[in-house]
């Protein structure tokens, strides 16, 4: 057990918390283990009917902590396969949770972190909220392709093409998230959705549950995101050119000297 994500229950229900806040609870390795540990434990709980997951301090999440891949030297399409299955299969782990999931959303909410929220049931953001895919923008893919199940097709090219973001109002417009609550009201607004919830019987949910989510998978969802894994590794092993100076600022200079080299390239959109 860590540190890097926290878990509590109260009544009928469980908080799972990413708990790095002073990198935007950007996803290690570490990070990922636990996520993964504390999902199948809210699932394998009869006492827990609703599972909320959120991020500490002023961020849901970044997305995953490029500074893990500069320090493995992930560089090969074959590097880039097993983390990318296992990021993946975190991912997939709380689509395929048996109850009812909700993501509580502050500040950013990007790539991995993005796919994590779409991957609850149902989002509660913030005001502050920013969603995107900025993937492209460092020369890579998305590491769980959900977002045309979620958004459909036309608004999922524009932000994965572009790596723009958007946000909660717009997020409530095209259908990402369900509410947009100030951020003093956010605890209080997800709660109170998962309460409403929560007097169903747990076999009742779980039911329900399962059959919402074999119609997305009816649509192809899984193979979706198995074939998303797949190429995104070829894409990440490319080594373009621009995807070797990103990292050779990063090695050097720090990630946030190349960030800003990134930014630059795309004039800081979205």
């Amino acid at each position: 057990m860590t540190d890097a994500v926290l878990y509590e229950t109260e009544g009928p229900l469980a908080r799972i918390t990413l708990n790095r806040p002073d990198k935007l609870n950007a996803l290690n390795t570490e990070a990922v283990l636990e996520l993964d540990r504390l999902v199948a434990r809210a699932a394998a709980d009869d006492g827990v009917k609703v599972v909320l997951i959120s991020g500490a301090g002023r961020a849901f999440c970044a997305g995953y902590d490029i500074n893990d891949e500069i320090a493995d030297g992930t560089q090969t399409p074959l590097d880039w396969l097993p983390v990318l299955r296992r990021d993946a299969d975190v991912t997939m782990r709380i689509w395929s949770c048996p109850k009812p999931t909700i993501a509580v959303v502050q500040g950013y909410c990007l790539a991995g972190g993005c796919e994590i929220a779409m991957a609850c049931d149902m989002i509660v953001a913030a005001e502050d909220a920013r969603f995107g895919e900025p993937e492209i923008q460092y020369g890579s893919g998305p590491v769980a392709l959900i977002m045309p199940f979620v958004l459909g097709q036309k608004k999922t090219n524009e932000l994965l093409f572009t790596g723009d973001r958007i946000d909660a109002r717009e997020a409530l417009t095209a259908g990402l998230v369900n509410k947009v609550v100030p951020l003093q009201e956010l605890s209080a607004a997800a709660e109170h959705l998962a309460l409403r919830i929560a007097p169903t019987p747990l076999a009742v949910l779980r039911l329900t549950k399962q059959a919402l989510n074999r119609a997305y998978e009816a649509k192809g969802l899984r193979a979706a995101v198995d074939a998303g894994v797949d190429i995104s590794a070829i894409l990440n092993g490319a080594n373009t050119p621009e995807q070797q100076e990103f990292d050779r600022i990063a090695a050097a200079e720090g990630l946030k000297v190349a960030l800003a080299w990134r930014d630059a390239r795309y004039g800081a959109a979205g």
